[in-house]
């Protein structure tokens, strides 16, 4: 009985330091969010990964928006998804600059960037109320062992928003972004059409 008592107690303490150490990691990426510390952003955030992540999102985008005025075969899909990745990926290039990445998920807004239409709507990291830890694991939605979602807005279908974490080295790092349709297809209205 002692075994199986130590047992619960073992996986409970362990549970707690492990959503605990998601927890704190992405309080502290909000607090640099909130005090503008662009470097204290990047060192916290995968970029990589989050460029892959909305350049994804885009490119799913863009086929639905090429599919409604012709037919797209599969082919022509595979191609689109591997050009349009990096053409979204160089567009994405330009928001994802420290100050840049740090204003938007302080503000959610996208102003002026070159060849991008202002965008105002994205999810706001600052506005996480990361003191309330309550609060914060009913935002929490987990994908993998390494990995958690953290909803940034409320769960309407059309303005769902989500910051991704991951646990990355020493850390959790911010990954992904899930960003509002409409946000979505403005970016991808942004791409050649052809």
């Amino acid at each position: 009985m002692r075994w199986l008592l130590g047992s619960v107690v073992a996986l409970f303490v362990l549970l707690v330091l492990y959503l605990g150490s998601a927890l704190w990691s992405l309080a502290a990426l909000a607090d640099a969010v909130r005090t503008g510390n662009g470097a204290a952003v990047i060192e916290r955030t995968d970029v990589i990964s989050l460029k892959q992540s909305i350049a994804d999102q885009v490119v799913a985008a863009y086929l639905v928006r090429i599919g409604e005025t012709r037919q797209v075969g599969s082919t022509e899909r595979m191609l689109i998804r591997a050009a349009g990745g990096g053409v979204a990926e160089a567009m994405l290039a330009k928001l994802l600059t420290a100050e840049r990445l740090t204003e938007i998920l302080k503000t959610g807004n996208i102003q002026g960037v070159q060849e991008l239409p202002p965008i105002s709507g994205l999810p706001r990291l600052a506005d996480l109320d990361t003191g309330n830890a309550l609060a914060m694991l009913q935002r929490l939605r987990f994908i993998q062992p390494t990995e958690f979602g953290i909803r940034l807005t409320d769960a309407t279908a059309d303005r769902f928003g989500e910051a991704r974490l991951h646990f990355a080295g020493t850390g959790w790092k911010l990954s992904g972004l899930t960003l509002p349709a409409d946000v979505i297809n403005k970016l991808a209205a942004s791409l050649p059409a052809k």
